[in-house]
């Protein structure tokens, strides 16, 4: 079984930038791709990326490519992710996932494993 947990979310202007962490416990994540959802208030969680267990391979949502970077430390059992140029619109709770998989998919009901989310709040 694999526990994630996120820290590093918090209240930053527009324009400022965030790096969140997820780390793993109860089994090594060095075999698992790994992704980001986001839920804002009143709206179904969406996908925001994944990277794959190597960290060779990752893949954004049109709405955060070019600003977001998710980033992996397989030795520290960690995967980040870097938020720049963030706008009000990237308000939301952020989760981690994690699958047994090489690099999973966008759909958030393939992804077994969840961290219980950190709150980004960006204000202009």
């Amino acid at each position: 079984q694999v526990q994630l947990v996120e820290s590093g979310g918090g209240s930053v202007q527009a324009g400022d930038s965030l790096r969140l962490s997820c780390v793993a416990s109860g089994r090594s994540i060095s075999n698992h791709a790994v992704a980001w959802f986001r839920q804002a208030p009143g709206k179904e969680r969406e996908f925001v990326g994944r990277i794959s267990w190597s960290g060779g391979s990752t893949a954004y949502a049109d709405s955060v490519k070019g600003r977001f970077t998710i980033s992996r430390d397989n030795a520290k059992n960690r995967v980040y992710l870097q938020m720049n140029s963030l706008k009000p619109e990237d308000t939301a709770v952020y989760y981690c996932a994690a699958t047994p998989y090489s690099f999973g998919s966008m759909r958030d009901k393939d992804w077994p494993y969840w961290g219980q989310g950190t709150q980004v709040t960006v204000s202009s």
